[in-house]
């Protein structure tokens, strides 16, 4: 199942008839679905933006967000207070709302006007540019790397195939695998929930 299909279980029927007629666009896939209260429902596919003619609902931003915390939303809180849920496959839901904040610190969002849906995909190769500036082939040991870049352009991707690299080894190049651990805190490089 692909991060679409995961994420189009979460969206209301009404919103899913709008998507689906973009969904199999060549080469245009969709990266993020935003829904937000009386606005326009909107689809992000590479740099470009688009605007579907239909204005979301309150009501259906409610419901796609009781789906995503499973009709528990009190289960969910820590994760609705760092402002996003990760749900299966790694995707990840942005919340927008009203915080309530004690002591400086957010302790739950009321009011949920958006979401906003970041499609997973895994990329099998992506990071082979630039492997061997991570891997000491002589020695096969690994640098210490820093990944950064803004929001939405890979680093999670990128992350995922690294690992895979260095988990299963490259032949190519003579690097026999590493046993790898991977501290996750969002559940997104090893697509848990």
């Amino acid at each position: 199942m692909t991060g679409l299909e995961i994420v189009f279980e979460y969206l209301p029927a009404t919103i899913r008839n709008k998507i689906e007629p973009e969904r199999n666009v060549p080469n245009l896939q969709i990266e993020e679905i935003r829904l937000r209260s009386n606005k326009p429902l909107m689809l992000k596919k590479g740099q470009e933006t688009q605007v579907i003619d239909y204005i979301v609902k309150q009501q259906e931003v409610l419901q796609a967000f009781e789906r995503i915390c499973e009709n528990s939303v009190y289960s969910y809180t820590r994760q609705i207070c760092d402002g996003y849920i990760t749900i299966r496959g790694g995707n990840r839901v942005g919340i927008v709302g009203s915080a309530v904040v004690s002591n400086g610190q957010v302790i739950n969002i009321n009011y949920i006007s958006s979401l906003n849906f970041r499609i997973a995909r895994e990329k099998m190769g992506c990071s082979n540019f630039i492997i061997k500036d991570i891997i000491d082939e002589q020695s096969g040991s690994i640098y210490n790397t820093l990944i950064v870049s803004p929001p939405g352009c890979g680093k999670t991707t990128l992350l995922r195939d690294i690992v895979r690299n260095i988990s299963n080894g490259i032949s190519e190049i003579g690097f026999k695998g590493k046993t790898v651990g991977v501290v996750d805190e969002r559940g997104e490089i090893a697509a848990m929930y």
